[in-house]
């Protein structure tokens, strides 16, 4: 264990400021993890493992704390996360130009920060009536993103419930972790049904302590110390990091 922290201390401290930033606003960090593990030589099979873990221990605490606050919309959330999962696995099983889509994915991304960073609409409460068709709509086409990039997906969920001021920003937060955790989880027992699996326990172990850690200080800083507004602005800021960081390594 001394052996591993000596040697990926680098690594590891990047994943707990990961974390407690990701945290603060419902996401998993899954993007920025696959990112920092491309540091350490692990095989790629390896790392997409590691990072799906990191990503549901972070949102399960998420949900666990948004949970006993009472602050996830059941109801509301349900059909974006049940349609969401078929889709996911027909975008993954989808073959596209992989260059192209991410930068597509990266200018989109990046509208959609900007977007939410100059609106100073704040959604104060849940609109009195629930549309479920519009929610499944959400799931389903969010689902089918997620799949074809292979990540939890509360990045493109947050910014779409943003712009459309589907609640306010605490409550859009606690979405985008149930909606990480379900289709994270998907993911990783896909990957474990591979006959190739295969992970390194000794770091993946000490990442999942210390996302584990940052990903409840994260938590509760967003509860504490952000207002909404403030919350809303941090979202857009890691969302316009995420798309530059895509387009950067697409078009350069």
């Amino acid at each position: 264990m001394l052996i591993v922290l000596q040697e990926y201390f680098f690594i590891i401290l990047l994943f707990f400021t990961v974390a407690v930033l990701y945290a603060s606003v419902g996401f998993g960090g899954g993007s920025s993890y696959l990112a920092v593990l491309a540091l350490t030589g692990i095989a790629f099979y390896q790392i997409r493992a590691t990072a799906l873990l990191c990503n549901i221990m972070v949102v399960s605490g998420n949900v666990y704390l948004f949970q006993k606050q009472k602050i996830i919309n059941w109801r509301q959330l349900l059909p974006i996360v049940l349609f969401s999962l078929p889709f996911a696995f027909l975008g993954g099983y989808l073959k596209i130009n992989q260059n192209f889509f991410f930068i597509l994915l990266g200018f989109t991304l990046l509208f959609a920060a900007l977007s939410m960073w100059l609106s100073k609409k704040i959604a104060s409460k849940q609109t009195a009536k629930i549309n479920h068709k519009k929610n499944a709509f959400y799931g389903s086409i969010i689902g089918f993103i997620s799949g074809m990039v292979g990540i939890g997906g509360g990045i493109f969920l947050a910014p779409l419930l943003h712009l459309t001021n589907w609640n306010t920003p605490q409550k859009i937060a606690a979405a985008a972790s149930v909606f990480i955790l379900v289709n994270s989880t998907a993911g990783l027992f896909g990957q474990i049904s591979n006959p190739q699996f295969s992970i390194n326990w000794q770091l993946t172990s000490v990442l999942l302590v210390i996302v584990f850690i940052g990903g409840q200080i994260g938590n509760r800083l967003s509860n504490q110390f952000f207002t909404p507004i403030q919350l809303k602005k941090t979202t857009a800021v890691l969302i316009a990091f995420v798309s530059f960081k895509i387009l950067w390594e697409n078009l350069f």
